[in-house]
């Protein structure tokens, strides 16, 4: 069993995640259940669950299973121009839990698309950031998830060509991906302000300076969090054997042999009382020596949407 267990910080929840799961509180309290909800509002099973338990009803598209009216929230990863139109054809109200860092990318690409440029999307295909922010300008953007994609692009025009990119990837892939876009595309601009968000950076900073003391990094996360699933990778490439897992239930025996230090980081969607319930875990079995592992603060807090202030403001 473990000696000793390293918490990295910053982890789990950010801002923007912060600020969906409770826009989907408050809007259940303000207007009762039920409330819709496109897609996971965060990519994290027990939050998920949590609301769906408080009524909230959480729906792949907008279709008919809504009914005309209802109150609907669109997910912090984003959604594109088309299903805003389709939710004003379908009468719905909404309310748009958008992350302002995912917002940023998709004005970016309309920016971009407006200039006449081609848009190299760095991103996972089929991840509902990506295609929130290709639904911006399908005709302009064309998605890249490797730096072998780079090799095999070609486009028309060479000196008209700009990147984004998804928001929770990993920092040192992006990196090498743009490097080698440059490389290729002399004449590629990019946006102001890199698109990772801080917190994924934050995130993956904090696991590759903790990784190289621990034997075991456990990772708080849900199969489809991209922002999880990278804190897993660094760990590995910093020296870690590193798993992502649910919650303590899933912790293996077999995963803690002659493991001596225990690191334990969190993804972006995923609350704290998981990493409580974990620490507790290592606690029962012995562990006594816990410390916090703190590479950076963050103090960053989004306002929640607009509509939601207003109807707060009301009641009040």
């Amino acid at each position: 069993m473990p000696s000793k267990l390293l918490l990295a910080a910053p982890r789990g929840y950010c801002a923007g995640v912060d600020r969906a799961v409770q826009t989907v509180e408050r809007a259940l309290t303000l207007y009762g259940a039920p409330v819709y909800v496109r897609k996971e509002i965060v990519h994290n099973k027990h939050v998920v669950e949590v609301l769906r338990e408080r009524g909230a009803i959480f729906v792949d598209e907008l279709d008919d299973t809504i009914p005309e009216g209802a109150m609907t929230v669109f997910s912090a990863h984003g959604v594109s121009p088309m299903v805003h139109a389709e939710a004003e054809r379908r009468g719905l109200r909404t309310i748009d839990a958008t992350c302002p860092l995912v917002t940023k990318v998709h004005r970016e690409a309309v920016k971009f698309a407006g200039e006449g440029y081609t848009i190299v999307l760095i991103g996972h295909a089929g991840h509902e950031e990506v295609e929130g922010t290709m639904g911006e300008a399908p005709d302009h953007i064309v998605l890249v998830e490797t730096e072998e994609d780079v090799d095999n692009l070609e486009v028309d025009d060479p000196t008209k060509i700009a990147y984004i990119s998804q928001t929770t990837l990993s920092v040192d892939e992006t990196g090498a991906i743009i490097a080698r876009l440059r490389d290729k595309f002399p004449h590629i601009i990019g946006p102001r302000t890199d698109d990772i968000c801080y917190a994924t950076t934050n995130r993956q900073a904090a696991v590759k300076q903790m990784a190289p003391l621990c034997d075991l990094v456990l990772v708080i996360g849900s199969r489809n969090s991209s922002n999880s699933n990278r804190l897993v990778e660094v760990a590995r490439e910093h020296g870690a054997e590193s798993h992502l897992i649910d919650n303590e239930s899933q912790v293996q025996a077999a995963w803690l042999e002659g493991v001596e230090t225990v690191g334990i980081t969190s993804g972006a969607s995923a609350p704290e009382e998981l990493v409580s319930r974990l620490v507790d875990y290592f606690r029962e079995r012995g562990v006594t020596d816990v410390s916090e592992f703190e590479v950076v603060q963050e103090d960053v807090r989004f306002m929640l949407p607009k509509t939601i202030r207003q109807a707060m403001a009301e009641a009040s």
